[in-house]
């Protein structure tokens, strides 16, 4: 077996290190040495830095008092977060030397709160797409097989965590980047309600409201310490929601009487050959805990969904990365998908954005009817199971054509529109041995109740989280 500080939770390791019986040398020291025999298999983590500059920053953490819950952690953050000092690449060429001068928000956060930052991990260019491959750090494995995909864009994220290089992540989620990729990956990823966790700085602070950032965890007790750390108001972030929670509250709750509301393939969404039957399985497990599980629909038409998240997607693609696209040389080193992205928003009206927002607007009003009658939602983080890491994306689902690069990530594009909190939790592992996961979708801005939920499937789901990737059970 690995190193048993690698394969502690974060929450243990926290505390280990405050009551002095761990140091933050030798976590850091076992974290170095267990990525140097772990990572070349999956190419999770990227722009790693010195270890010389890492343990002797473990000695100045361990040389004063704890400096907040995180203190002297190893945090690696998605390589789409700016990093001030470190190498910052969104995946792209064009931002291969790129060194940031400041840190995104929750980074800033992530700094306060004690942790070491080692570098980055991999995602897709621009994080664009659920496959996590690029032209600087190449292609990320997964965690179960490494010749599969890893998912994305926070593949790197989880393969991270799930390969136990990390204690915590942090991924960020426009249509699934942090959900499809927990799920492939056995491990727990959270959507926050949207302004929970504050974005930027950045240029725009008001249309890009679908994307956010959110924690990654192998725990759920965990899940909720980063979350801690992560949220909150700030006031260059506009949208960001009034008020804190502290997440790491008992999350055991009598769960008896609670509903949810199986929403299975939304009324038609192409499903992979077992995964609907998986889900559901997996989400069976919380009868155990006095939960009922009834069949339930939205009361939206799927298309209405895809096109208002395609649109809006466009057209914040063509507004961020135009400027790159307008100039020919920098045009030519982008991934297609982007060059497709950029193009379809600039022949975007402004009336297609604003009917593409009311259709937004009309998904969330689906799901506050639904949540009149049902305490939470479900559904698959994924269509389809991991596949060949050689493969940019599926072409078809159960035989039904994919008309676009992430037409296959469709199930988890209604909750990013309504904002809603969304625990990806492991649901098992499907017919040829690899995992996926199931969404458990809140009312607005419930997030503590879908970690209590979330908490309350761990407690059911020994089986599944305790099976590891074959790269550590034969260490």
């Amino acid at each position: 077996m690995p190193d048993p500080i690698v394969m502690m939770t974060a929450t243990d390791l926290a505390a280990g290190i405050r009551r002095r019986e761990l140091s933050c040398r030798d976590v850091m020291a076992a974290t170095l040495d267990h990525i140097d025999r772990v990572n070349p298999a999956v190419n999770a983590i990227v722009a790693l830095r010195s270890r010389t500059d890492l343990l002797a920053e473990a000695d100045v953490a361990d040389a004063r008092p704890a400096t907040g819950p995180l203190h002297g952690l190893p945090h690696a953050v998605k390589d789409l977060a700016a990093t001030a000092g470190i190498t910052t690449t969104l995946g792209s060429p064009l931002f291969a030397g790129n060194v940031p001068a400041r840190d995104a928000i929750f980074v800033e956060r992530l700094r306060a709160a004690g942790a070491i930052l080692i570098g980055k991990t991999n995602t897709p260019e621009f994080g664009l797409g659920s496959q996590t491959y690029n032209p600087v750090y190449g292609t990320t494995g997964n965690a179960y097989d490494p010749a599969c995909t890893a998912g994305g864009s926070s593949g790197g994220a989880a393969v991270a965590l799930a390969l136990r290089m990390v204690p915590l992540a942090d991924g960020s989620d426009f249509a699934g980047s942090l959900r499809n990729p927990a799920g492939w990956n056995n491990v727990f990823g959270f959507r926050p309600s949207a302004g929970r966790v504050p974005s930027g700085p950045a240029p725009e602070l008001f249309l890009t409201s679908i994307a956010t950032e959110g924690p990654m965890a192998r725990t759920v007790t965990d899940l909720a310490l980063l979350l801690s750390v992560m949220a909150g108001p700030d006031a260059r972030a506009p949208l960001s929601l009034e008020g804190t929670l502290d997440f790491t509250r008992p999350l055991a709750r009598d769960m008896t009487g609670v509903r949810i509301g199986w929403l299975g393939d939304l009324g038609g969404i192409p499903m992979a050959p077992g995964m609907l039957a998986l889900c559901r399985s997996g989400l069976d497990r919380l009868t155990a805990a006095g939960v009922t599980i009834e069949a339930a629909t939205l009361g939206i038409d799927r298309e209405t969904i895809w096109r208002s998240i395609t649109t809006l997607r466009q057209a914040f693609q063509a507004g961020r990365l135009g400027p790159l696209y307008h100039d020919p040389a920098k045009r030519a080193q982008m991934k297609p998908e982007a060059v497709w992205e950029i193009e379809r928003g600039f022949a975007l009206r402004a009336t297609d954005v604003y009917d593409a927002s009311v259709d937004r607007s009309a998904v969330y009003t689906a799901f506050r009817a639904a949540f009149a009658t049902y305490d939470f939602l479900a559904l698959p983080t994924a269509q389809v199971f991991p596949f060949a890491a050689t493969q940019p994306w599926p072409g078809e689902i159960a035989g039904v054509a994919m008309d676009s690069y992430h037409r296959w990530m469709e199930i988890v594009a209604a909750p990013s529109l309504a904002g809603l909190p969304t625990a990806a939790v492991p649901a098992g592992f499907g017919p040829d041995g690899l995992p996926s996961g199931i969404q458990l979708i809140g009312p607005p801005r419930q997030d503590l109740s879908v970690l209590q939920l979330a908490y309350a499937y761990e407690q059911v789901s020994a089986d599944v989280l305790g099976r590891l990737p074959p790269l550590l059970a034969g260490m």
